[in-house]
């Protein structure tokens, strides 16, 4: 089993990412109505969509969105939570490699550094080249990702915080151009140990990416609130369209 696989399946991964910003989630989309300005009712699909946050957000302001994700625990979760807000969102089980549909889509959207998990540069490129087939000629794409200078010069080797009553150490650090975190969480006299490993792929990179999966890049944000990139920034945000055909 892949890392993945176990993690985003697991009750722990809740436990760790329980301080996730719903307020940037907001802004984020902000961002997006801001610049790209999508269509009333526009279809957008949320590529590892987790358990929905920005799907709802997208949802509640009007947009159709279809949200995917690997994992079933993220699905059902996801889907409970719209329901119940009452959201109409279709929520399906889906690998990002493997296309959703030719065309069918008005935007894409990969968020959270939902990418560069897989083991080889291929399967990521592979990934990227299915999200871009969904979009319809003309549409766009919008990717969250890490700054990978960023991440190299601010990384914080050990942090360590309780939740819940559970104890949680995190190690993170820099091997093979990933960044890899080992997650122990400590609690009633019990061990379980997670793992994450994310490519640091940097703006260079992901433009040729990019370029050869057809997308052109209209322009990057280094925040949630839409400022420049820079290789200080927090976040690095790109803004993609496909070409008509």
């Amino acid at each position: 089993m892949t890392w993945y696989e176990g993690w985003f399946d697991s009750a722990a991964y809740d436990l760790v990412y329980d301080h996730r910003d719903e307020t940037e989630a907001e802004q984020l989309i902000d961002l997006i109505e801001r610049d790209i300005a999508p269509a009333p009712a526009a279809h957008i699909l949320d590529v590892g969509c987790g358990r929905g946050r920005h799907s709802r957000i997208l949802a509640r302001r009007g947009y159709t969105v279809t949200g995917i994700d690997l994992s079933e625990e993220a699905i059902t979760e996801a889907r409970a939570r719209a329901q119940a807000e009452n959201l109409d969102v279709m929520f399906e089980r889906g690998d990002m490699r493997d296309p959703y549909c030719d065309g069918c889509m008005d935007g894409v959207v990969n968020l959270f550094t939902t990418f560069g998990y897989f083991a080889t540069d291929a399967e990521n490129q592979r990934a990227l080249a299915a999200m871009t087939q969904a979009v319809r000629p003309d549409g766009w794409f919008l990717q969250d990702f890490l700054n990978a200078p960023h991440v190299a010069e601010n990384i914080v080797p050990t942090t360590t915080r309780t939740v819940k009553g559970v104890d949680i150490e995190q190690h993170r650090w820099i091997e093979d151009d990933r960044i890899k975190k080992e997650i122990t969480l400590h609690h009633n006299g019990s061990t379980k140990t997670y793992h994450e490993s994310v490519r640091l792929y940097t703006l260079d990179d992901l433009q040729d990416m990019y370029a050869s999966v057809g997308l052109t890049l209209v322009d990057t944000y280094g925040n949630y609130d839409g400022a420049p990139h820079t290789p200080k920034s927090p976040r690095l945000l790109l803004y993609a369209r496909k070409p008509s055909d």
